[in-house]
C-alpha cells in the first residue's frame, strides 16, 4: 500500500528576492532552518575549482558581528546544531534549534550573507584553505578508492563541462584564491535572490515569514553571473576506460553512465533500474556476484541526481582476491543486457519502489531532512510542493519504462569503465 504525504507549505518571496518556504509541524518543539544557495562546483570556472566548497568553510570563519568559530559555538550553547555541505548543484547551510533560538539562527545567517566579503582577511582565507586541502588529502587523495568519483566524472564528462570536476577541486586552484577574488566569487553567488530559505517545525507560517523579513529582508540583492544553459549530452560511446594500480585492498570495477537530469520520468526509470541491478541485498548483482558466484565482496549501483543537463549513474563491484576483473566486468554487462532484454519482474518493481518509498519517508520524518528536501525542490525545480507528489511520480514508472531506460541510458556500450588493481606501483 502506497503511503502519501501532505506537508503544509507556505511560500513567500521577500523584496530582495529571497524565497522563503515554511512548513509548520508542532509535533516536536524544534525548528529546522535550511538555506540553499544556487551555487555548486558546476559554477566554478577554469582556475577556480573547489571554491564553492572553500566558501562553505569560509562562511564559518567570521563576519561583521560574529567571530571566527562563533556561529557553531553559539548554536551549541542554545542546544542546537549547525553545519553545511557543498555539492555539484548547490551549497547549503542549516541549523536545528529550539523554537526560542530561531531568531538567533536567522540573525547569524543574515550577518554572514550581508557582511562576510567585507571581513574576508588573508589570515581567514589561509586558515580555511589549509583545512580544505587537508580534507582533500584525508578523504580523497590518501584513502583507498578516494579518487573514484573524480575519475568517474572525468570519464563521463568533457573537461570543460560543469560536471567535469568534483567539489573538492584541485590544490593549484585552491592556492590561487586571493581575498579579493574570493570576495568577488561570494558577491556573484551568495545573494538573497539566489537563495531559498526553508523553515520547518514548531512555528507558524506568518511568524516565520515575519522573522525572515526582519533579519534577512534588508540584505540587498547583488548582480550575479548569468549561468550558461547546459544542453544534455548524449549517452557515452566507445566505452572510455581507465585502468590503474593503486594502494587499495582489492581490485574494483566500476561503470559510469550519463543519465537524464534528476526527477524526470527518464531519470526515475534509470534510477529504479540501477536499484534492481545493485540496490540492496535482494538485487540481481548482489545475489549473483556475492552469494552465488562468490566473485565479489560487495556490489552496489545507484544514481547521482544532477540538474545541469545530465545526471550520473554508477555501478561497481569489489572483487574477491584472485578473481579476474575482466570476467567480473563481463558478468556486470550480462546482467545489464538481461534487464534490457527481458525487463524487470513485478516483484522487482515492487521491491525497488518499496525501497525508494521507505528511504524517502524516513528522510522526511526528520525536520532537518524535510527542510533540505523543500529547499532542493524550490531551488532545482521551482516548486517545493513536489515533495508531496514525489512518491506518485516514482510510482508512475512502469516495468516497460525501466526496460527502456536500461536499453537507452544503461547500455553496456554507453558506459565508461574504471578499474582499480591492487598492488604494483601506483599510476594514479
Amino acid at each position: 500500500m502506497r503511503h502519501r504525504v501532505d506537508y503544509p507549505i507556505t511560500q513567500h518571496t521577500l523584496g530582495n528576492g529571497l524565497r522563503v518556504v515554511v512548513s509548520p509541524d508542532a509535533t516536536t518543539p524544534v525548528v529546522a532552518v535550511n538555506l540553499w544557495y544556487d551555487v555548486g562546483s558546476r559554477d566554478e570556472p577554469t582556475g577556480q575549482t573547489g571554491w564553492a566548497h572553500l566558501f562553505e568553510h569560509l562562511m564559518f570563519q567570521g563576519s561583521a558581528h560574529v567571530a571566527s568559530g562563533e556561529h557553531l559555538q553559539v548554536m551549541q550553547d542554545v542546544g542546537g546544531t549547525a553545519n553545511a555541505t557543498t555539492w555539484f548543484d548547490r551549497t547549503n547551510y542549516f541549523e536545528t534549534v529550539p523554537p526560542g533560538a530561531l531568531d538567533l539562527a536567522l540573525w547569524l545567517e543574515a550577518d554572514r550573507l550581508a557582511t562576510l566579503p567585507d571581513n574576508l582577511t588573508q589570515t581567514n582565507l589561509d586558515t580555511q584553505r589549509d583545512v580544505v586541502k587537508e580534507e582533500k588529502r584525508q578523504r580523497y587523495d590518501n584513502v583507498p578508492y578516494g579518487t573514484a568519483t573524480k575519475l568517474s566524472v572525468k570519464l563521463a564528462f568533457p573537461p570543460d563541462h560543469p560536471y567535469g570536476h568534483t567539489t573538492i577541486g584541485s590544490m593549484d586552484d585552491l592556492d590561487a584564491a586571493t581575498p579579493d577574488a574570493a570576495a568577488a566569487f561570494f558577491r556573484a553567488h551568495y545573494r538573497p535572490d539566489n537563495a531559498v530559505l526553508t523553515i520547518v517545525g514548531d512555528v507558524s507560517p506568518a511568524d516565520a515569514i515575519e522573522r525572515a523579513q526582519r533579519y534577512l529582508g534588508a540584505v540587498p540583492p547583488r548582480t550575479g553571473i548569468p549561468r550558461a544553459v547546459v544542453d544534455p549530452l548524449p549517452p557515452l560511446t566507445g566505452v572510455p576506460r581507465m585502468d590503474l594500480c593503486d594502494q587499495v585492498p582489492q581490485d574494483c570495477v566500476q561503470f559510469a553512465w550519463r543519465l537524464p537530469v534528476v526527477d524526470t520520468p527518464e531519470f526515475d526509470a534509470a534510477d529504479l533500474a540501477l536499484s534492481i541491478l545493485g540496490g540492496g541485498e535482494a538485487s540481481r548483482l548482489v545475489r549473483d556476484l556475492t552469494r552465488e558466484r562468490g566473485v565479489a565482496t560487495n556490489v552496489a549501483a545507484g544514481a547521482l541526481g544532477l540538474i545541469g543537463g545530465n545526471s550520473l549513474g554508477l555501478a561497481g563491484a569489489f572483487l574477491v582476491p584472485g578473481c579476474d576483473p575482466a570476467a567480473v566486468e563481463d558478468l556486470l554487462v550480462w546482467h545489464i543486457d538481461a534487464l534490457a532484454t527481458n525487463g524487470p519482474t513485478a516483484a522487482e518493481m515492487d521491491r525497488a519502489f518499496a525501497q525508494y518509498e521507505r528511504e524517502w519517508l524516513a528522510s522526511l520524518a526528520a525536520f532537518d531532512s524535510r527542510a533540505d528536501a523543500l529547499c532542493a525542490y524550490a531551488t532545482l525545480h521551482g516548486d517545493p510542493g513536489l515533495v508531496n507528489t514525489r512518491l506518485d511520480a516514482v510510482a508512475r514508472v512502469s516495468a516497460a519504462d525501466v526496460q527502456e531506460a536500461c536499453r537507452t541510458f544503461l547500455s553496456p556500450g554507453a558506459r565508461a569503465v574504471l578499474t582499480y588493481r591492487a598492488g604494483g606501483e601506483p599510476n594514479v
